[in-house]
């Protein structure tokens, strides 16, 4: 299979990690002696802090640590892994409670330099009291990074218009996986929310803190709500971003996806069509989403190929997908489908223009993605299920159906090593969630929410974006979770927030 098939897509979710740290500060509480046998080793390691050689994070005065963990705690004296670890510290540390971790999402999203941007989000007087704490999960970035022999930037693809279409994605499928389990098959199949989720704990009791306050976006919500099912009296302040329901995870998830990404493509065709003298896709929702059916169909008569990427029915629908997930991504989705109709139409393209259209600040490291999904939770083998699937919502989903139900590595990957979390508890925590959310439904926070017991949730109205507190699209939504973090106090009942029409004038 060619590589110029693959080394293209989701471009906007490929970038270089970073690395940070800090000498520690006072701990707030000794760790609670409940270290599980034989890890006592790692639960109380000194941590050595160095510069970052991070630019982002250097520049924000963060050092960078490494966390030695069990590459599998049923034999903590057998092979390791390094964690890297990030950290801003807090700003007032007389005042200091402790330590806040987060993680981006992905999976497969290193996140050290993720507390660069989440300070900017919090008040000052938050940064005041918490260490910030990044961490590129165990297999990505920075943390003995999983690499797969096939160097795919993504393993997620639309399956195309055709049986031909839905065989090449099975067989790259098939060759990916086999890429990334034979180097080293222990340690892909370590590479798990739920072994993260140890490490988390483990990163606590490194710094001599009882209990860990946590800010996890996307499937950071999967990994925070893990967490909290395995180590509840370790867990403390948790914020659960554009929140993701367990009992969906991952497969569900990416189904739910197909409906609210259509969705979302006709809130943005109608804003197209206000600004037909700019883009010319036509004056009307109905008529702006013809135009980008049409593009498609263009893509997979006419695929482009240049520079090593490629422009086709495979991949453009993945281009949509990716800037449909903020309506600050208005104009660069408009300028990016200009291009992509362009060329499949045989105009001259510049490539790294159309490159540069897609990128986007959070990478997504595809060896780790699929170590994760893979590993989590069992993936149907048989492979005509999936194409049924595909053919069922072709009339209702005609751009992202074949992606939300394709094929993916995880249909031959060995079974996972442990049955994924059932999440049922009674954790306090925060659920933020938008209603036109493109990447993880509205449904799936309702469904979170019911599953976290005492959690409250709060409602981002009318709004198509991923990323509630990461958006900046309302004051509301901002001042509850800087509250909780704050004072601990979570809303007396469910709220809903509007955004900020100051914000986005022009939604």
């Amino acid at each position: 299979m060619p590589i110029l098939w693959v080394r293209w897509l989701v471009l906007g979710v490929i970038s270089a990690a970073a690395f940070a740290t800090l000498p520690m500060g006072p701990a707030s509480a000794d760790p609670v002696d409940d270290i599980p046998g034989g890890l006592e080793s790692f639960y109380h390691q000194q941590l050595d802090w160095k510069p970052c050689d991070d630019a982002v994070l250097d520049g924000a005065g963060a050092q960078c640590a490494g966390v030695v963990v069990p590459l599998d705690y049923n034999r903590p004296d057998a092979r390791t892994l390094t964690v890297a670890i990030s950290r801003i510290p807090a700003t007032d540390p007389d005042h200091r409670r402790g330590i806040m971790l987060s993680n981006p999402g992905g999976p497969g999203g290193p996140g050290l330099s993720m507390i660069a941007d989440l300070r900017d989000r919090l008040t000052p007087d938050v940064r005041a009291r918490y260490d910030l704490i990044g961490m590129d999960p165990r297999g990505i970035g920075r943390s003995d990074r999983m690499s797969c022999a096939l160097p795919l930037p993504t393993m997620l693809f639309s399956a195309g218009f055709d049986a031909f279409g839905y065989a090449r994605d099975a067989t790259l499928a098939a060759a990916f996986a086999a890429s990334c389990i034979a180097p080293d098959p222990e340690k892909a199949r370590s590479i798990t929310t739920r072994n993260t989720a140890r490490d988390m704990d483990v990163i606590r009791s490194a710094f001599g803190e009882r209990e860990l306050n946590y800010y996890g976006d996307s499937y950071g919500t999967y990994l925070g709500a893990v967490y909290t099912q395995m180590f509840p009296q370790h867990s403390d302040r948790i914020v659960l971003d554009s929140a993701i329901d367990p009992d969906r995870y991952w497969i569900g998830t990416y189904q739910d996806m197909g409906a609210v990404n259509e969705a979302g493509l006709d809130d943005w065709a109608i804003w197209a069509g206000r600004h037909d003298a700019d883009y010319h896709f036509g004056t009307s929702g109905p008529q702006v989403r013809a135009f980008v059916e049409d593009m498609i169909r263009r893509a997979a008569t006419h695929p482009v190929i240049g520079n090593g990427y490629l422009i086709d029915e495979h991949t453009v629908p993945m281009m949509l997908l990716l800037l449909l997930s903020n309506p600050r991504k208005n104009t660069n989705l408009a300028e990016l489908v200009r291009v992509v109709a362009d060329a499949v139409s045989g105009l001259p393209t510049d490539m790294e223009q159309l490159k540069a259209k897609i990128s986007g600040p959070v990478p997504l490291d595809a060896s780790g993605m699929a170590a994760v999904l893979c590993g989590d939770k069992a993936a149907p083998r048989d492979l005509a299920w999936y194409r049924r699937n595909i053919e069922s919502v072709r009339a209702t989903q005609p751009v992202f159906g074949a992606f939300a139900n394709n094929i993916t590595a995880c249909a031959f990957w060995p079974d996972p090593i442990e049955p994924p979390t059932a999440v049922h508890n009674p954790t306090p925590a925060l659920i933020l969630q938008a209603t036109r959310d493109t990447r993880t439904p509205y449904q799936e926070g309702l469904a979170l929410h019911q599953d976290l017991t005492a959690s409250r949730m709060v409602t981002l109205a009318d709004t198509r974006v991923h990323g509630v507190l990461g958006s900046n699209l309302s004051h509301c939504a901002n001042d509850i979770v800087n509250t909780y973090f704050r004072d601990g106090t979570l809303p007396d009942a469910d709220l809903t927030c509007q955004r900020d029409p100051n914000y986005l004038p022009d939604y």
